[in-house]
């Protein structure tokens, strides 16, 4: 796997400690803790599929199934808080955040949005017409050079982005915007609020505009890269688990990758 032994060693380390806390029989489980790092990596990284884990592990399906879904949600648990990141860009002298949404892509999903009484509104809730495909929507936060540093939550992926944003992000943004820290956004941000920066609309406007507009889509340029870090890993272009899984399946693999870059 293209990835250093550390990275093996300390998921395994983690899943040993959740045994210990949570099993009443570690020793009797059907695999090592080591084991079911492999299995978990891998399906991340190139999107083995679990039978084949299964076998290569010598476990039942059902039992790789469980391994994995239990080493996501011990991984994704990892990743800091919100409040805990910005505290970290503040004390660095960060310039400013970026957050930006993307889809991850699924195909096991068809849920009917509803209203407010819960009423069927006749779509699916998990179907992008921005995208037009099925997926979650997840907001990423990246720092000023364009690296991951925290996922939110899944939404649906009909969700909007300042949607999305408002219910995760968008309270703790605010609060370091107030202490120096500005968040640059896109144009589908456009009124998330104070200290929240998105560029200008309109076909013709004014030079000053014009510039501001040049100006902060350079310094937002790197954040791009951040959604093909986390893509990187094969698991989350497709996503085959249960959709509401694709939030703690994003943290897990930004956690990774902070490790494998060496970041912690």
């Amino acid at each position: 796997m293209p990835v250093p032994v550390v990275v093996v060693r300390r998921v395994s380390a983690w899943l040993q400690a959740h045994r210990r806390a949570h099993d009443k029989r570690p020793w009797q489980q059907a695999a090592t803790c080591w084991t079911q790092a492999v299995l978990f990596l891998r399906w991340l990284i190139d999107a083995t599929g679990v039978h084949r884990l299964a076998r290569d592990a010598g476990l039942s399906q059902a039992t790789a199934y469980r391994y994995l879904h239990e080493a996501i949600t011990v991984v994704a648990e990892r990743q800091p808080d919100l409040h805990e990141v910005v505290a970290g860009q503040l004390v660095a002298g960060a310039p400013f955040v970026c957050l930006d949404g993307t889809l991850i892509h699924t195909n096991r999903c068809s849920t009917p949005s509803t209203s407010g009484n819960g009423a069927s509104k006749g779509n699916d809730a998990w179907y992008s017409g921005k995208h037009h495909h099925h997926g979650g929507n997840v907001q990423v936060l990246t720092d000023s050079t364009g690296f991951p540093i925290w996922t939110s939550p899944v939404e649906p992926g009909s969700t909007h982005d300042i949607t999305a944003a408002r219910t995760h992000a968008l309270p703790a943004l605010y609060a370091a915007a107030a202490k120096g820290l500005p968040t640059l956004a896109d144009k589908g941000y456009t009124g998330a609020g104070i200290g929240i920066h998105t560029p200008f609309k309109g076909a013709t406007l004014a030079p000053g505009n014009r510039t501001y507009n040049r100006i902060q889509r350079a310094l937002r340029a790197p954040a791009e890269r951040a959604n093909a870090i986390l893509k990187t890993y094969r698991a989350l272009r497709n996503v085959t688990l249960d959709p509401n899984r694709i939030g703690a399946i994003t943290a897990a693999a930004l956690v990774i990758a902070t490790m494998t870059r060496g970041r912690w």
